[in-house]
């Protein structure tokens, strides 16, 4: 896939896939929320049974989507951040991508971490910045630390946006050196693949606390950051396929497809 493969008019209204399971996630949060009241994300969202399946139960809470069933498996991330639309329809998308492909392992796909903070179009989840409380027990990133973990999920791309004037204010991809190098060798094959920056950091933790990505990285779960440019809230014209190509640069880079 390319960036100019990514055509709306590939992804059809079918639902005929026997691989897909969703889930929700049990948290001391209910971080459950209407998507349709999002109208800047909620009007991009194409109609489709799939899509609206996953709306309906973010109404629970958190939507995690299991898409093969082997044992090497991979997680993609999206809406830590609930005003970072691209990633989360982008998620969906790609979603719909894999759900008839012959998978090598599993992929799990959350496309809205805190569907309460996207109903919202708020960065933070009752007054919660969930990427930096990876280690508050009980919070939404939490759950999702401990989902990774008990699953054995083996690599974690965490998908973002960013606005200028912001950190990074352009498309990026963060990584790290240590302890996990293949963070670093994760990032740099994305970020050559899509051609966008790589920023790395020595050591993992070192510059942010508690980010979904660091703690994966401690604990030796390789993972990555990915960022694309977009004014919170607001959905850039292609911002999102820029966002779904960093997300099938990660999968190709472990040849899961």
């Amino acid at each position: 896939m390319g960036f100019n493969d990514i055509d709306l008019k590939n992804f059809d209204n079918s639902l005929s896939s026997t691989n897909c399971k969703l889930s929700i996630l049990n948290t001391c949060y209910n971080s459950g929320g209407y998507i349709s009241h999002n109208k800047n994300l909620y009007n991009a969202i194409p109609n489709s049974k799939l899509f609206k399946i996953i709306l309906k139960e973010s109404v629970n809470g958190t939507p995690l989507i299991k898409i093969g069933n082997g044992d090497f498996k991979v997680m993609i991330v999206a809406g830590i951040h609930g005003n970072e639309l691209p990633s989360q329809l982008a998620c969906l998308y790609m979603i719909k991508y894999l759900i008839n492909k012959n998978i090598k392992g599993s992929i799990y796909l959350i496309p809205f971490a805190a569907p309460n903070a996207t109903m919202n179009n708020s960065r933070s989840f009752d007054g919660m910045d969930l990427n930096r409380s990876t280690l508050d027990v009980g919070s939404v990133t939490n759950r999702i630390f401990e989902v990774i973990k008990k699953e054995n999920i083996i690599a974690v791309g965490d998908f973002h946006s960013t606005s200028i004037n912001s950190n990074p204010g352009r498309d990026a991809i963060f990584c790290t050196l240590s302890p996990t190098v293949e963070s670093y060798n994760i990032a740099k094959y994305v970020s050559r693949r899509v051609g966008c920056d790589l920023l790395k950091y020595d050591t993992a933790g070192s510059k942010f606390k508690g980010a979904l990505e660091d703690e994966c990285n401690l604990i030796g779960i390789p993972s990555i950051t990915a960022e694309v440019l977009s004014p919170f809230g607001y959905l850039n014209k292609n911002s999102f396929k820029r966002s779904m190509f960093q997300m099938y640069s990660f999968l190709d880079y472990f040849k899961i497809l």
